[in-house]
């Protein structure tokens, strides 16, 4: 990205401030205040620059991601916002890491009277998050892992110090909406580092995964999945994790295949689909006889430095102006394969640009000495697509402010479509109805709606005057979207939130998502109605609660 190019990322906010103190009709009782300034020419403008091919899809760890994340930083800067990253500045850091296989990564098995060795290609692989390092001992078949005490649910009741804990994938009820965990949505409970993570502290000395074979249909292809996971050659889009959760991690974790685990419980006279029926109500650990076995794990680390971008507008309360009300968007996307640029102007320009657009009306409602009783948060969180969300959990990790004191967090995630659902539309698609981009023209979807009553209700309020139809219907989904954006690390660290989104389209993460196809008067109203809730939120006497669980 050339020096012309930065110059006129700058000149495109500088506009923008220079009319903030323009006579402006103010706001009638109630709405929000300038709202009149976001609109849909300069929403345009705006991501024509920041989905154009000059950003090249603005990948993650690339030069043109960091330009993006520099020009709303100057976005935000031009307005007059206050900076609330790291030192006084508007970036708040944080350290992602990539792994690759190092030299040795083996599973030795002690079968009593001969040994077998498993490698990389064959019934065994290290786990991304796995700790370098080997532990030996006897294997415990601990159902799924899970320590749930919220549940209470506890997989690891019993002695399971210096073994070898075998645990299947995911976790009970995986397919039934009522399950106590999350529905059909995977529960962080179902998060193999959380897994290894509570094994470690219960005195673990390695962790195994196996797939929960009751849940599957067909002949597993282990050596696929390995391929898949750790391809021979780089990956386009890297695979990161953040280096806060890796640095927690301190004993060997691997998969192997459902043929060997089939093995290792055969000592046991069940079968391993007999013993997985059982976790879905079973609890205690079962030591397999017969057999123990060694993990040796290497990987090597590259540490990658990420940031978010944060600007606050502070309240005018001199008591809740210490609560704030959090607005967030992604600004990254998949970048370029050669000539094909993966632009993202749905995912997420248009959630980007509406955060800046709220950002400006914000502004310049402050510059004529109106401000909400409650601070507001701008903040661009990026790296959602890779981790994925790696932005969000980075920033509950180390929150600028207090999460206790964060009422709410009001997400935008493709916000500038018709959700569009084709037939056969394979896996992109799966769990969700065939539906046409007409059937949509007023509609936006809340993620996250059913976590918290008082914060939907108070959405509802919102959209009084601005009249979209709000659906709400996919937080018990097998698409997993009430998990896929970065709501959802704010709502499992106590967050009221929820996501703004207009839904997927065949054009998700096709070089198809360009500036051009976006409904920019639609999209116009939706940004009005996050500006709308988010004054409400921030003046509100009460604030929303998550709901009791």
């Amino acid at each position: 990205m050339n020096a012309s190019r930065i110059a006129r990322a700058l000149l495109l906010a500088a506009p923008l401030v220079a009319s903030l103190t323009s006579a402006t009709p103010l706001a009638a009782q109630g709405a929000a205040p300038h709202a009149e300034a976001i609109t849909a020419s300069r929403m345009r403008a705006d991501l024509m620059f920041l989905a154009g091919d000059g950003f090249r899809g603005r990948l993650t760890d690339t030069p043109e991601n960091a330009l993006a994340l520099e020009w709303i930083k100057a976005r935000f800067e031009w307005l007059g916002l206050a900076p609330r990253g790291s030192g006084g500045s508007y970036f708040a850091p944080y350290n992602l890491i990539t792994s690759t296989l190092g030299t040795t990564n083996e599973l030795a098995v002690d079968w009593g009277t001969a040994t077998s060795r498993h490698v990389v290609g064959g019934d065994f692989h290290p786990r991304f998050h796995s700790a370098t390092g080997r532990a030996s001992g006897a294997v415990a078949f601990v159902g799924f892992g899970i320590s749930a005490p919220a549940l209470q649910h506890d997989d690891l009741a019993g002695d399971v110090r210096g073994k070898i804990l075998l645990m299947l994938d995911n976790e009970p009820g995986v397919n039934d909406p009522a399950s106590p965990f999350d529905g059909v949505v995977n529960s962080e409970y179902a998060n193999q580092l959380r897994k290894t993570l509570a094994a470690q502290a219960r005195g673990a000395a390695g962790v195994l995964f196996v797939a929960d074979v009751h849940n599957r249909q067909g002949e597993e292809d282990f050596d696929g999945a390995t391929r898949a996971y750790w391809p021979a050659t780089p990956m386009r889009l890297p695979r990161y994790t953040l280096a806060s959760w890796m640095q927690q991690v301190h004993i060997p974790a691997g998969q192997i295949s459902m043929a060997l685990a089939e093995q290792l419980v055969k000592g046991t006279g069940k079968s391993l689909v007999t013993l997985a029926r059982a976790a879905e109500s079973s609890r205690a650990p079962l030591v397999l006889p017969g057999v123990s076995v060694t993990i040796t794990t290497a990987l090597q680390r590259t540490v990658v430095p990420d940031r978010n971008v944060v600007a606050m507008l502070e309240g005018s309360d001199p008591v809740l102006k210490d609560e704030y009300v959090l607005i967030a968007a992604h600004p990254d996307h998949n970048g370029a394969d050669g000539a094909q640029i993966f632009n993202g102007a749905d995912d997420n320009g248009s959630g980007t640009v509406g955060l800046l657009a709220i950002a400006d009306a914000y502004a310049r409602a402050a510059a004529q000495g109106i401000r909400p009783k409650r601070s507001i948060l701008f903040v661009a969180l990026n790296s959602e697509e890779r981790g994925p969300l790696m932005g969000a959990w980075g920033y509950v990790e180390a929150p600028v402010v207090p999460l206790a004191r964060t009422v709410a967090m009001l997400n935008m995630d493709m916000i500038g479509r018709n959700e569009e659902i084709p037939p056969n539309g394979g896996a992109r698609f799966r769990g969700l109805p065939v539906q046409s981009a007409d059937a949509n023209r007023n509609s936006v979807n809340l993620y996250g709606f059913s976590r918290s009553n008082t914060l939907t209700a108070a959405i509802e309020r919102s959209n009084a005057a601005i009249k979209l139809t709000l659906e709400k219907r996919y937080d018990n989904n097998i698409s997993q979207l009430l998990r896929r954006t970065d709501m959802w690390a704010f709502q499992q660290s106590g967050v009221p939130a929820v996501t703004f989104a207009t839904g997927l389209h065949p054009d998700y993460h096709r070089v198809e998502d360009r500036p051009e196809r976006i409904e920019y008067d639609k999209m116009e109203r939706i940004v009005r109605l996050v500006h709308q809730a988010s004054w409400d939120l921030a003046n509100a006497p009460d604030r929303p609660a998550l709901n009791k669980r």
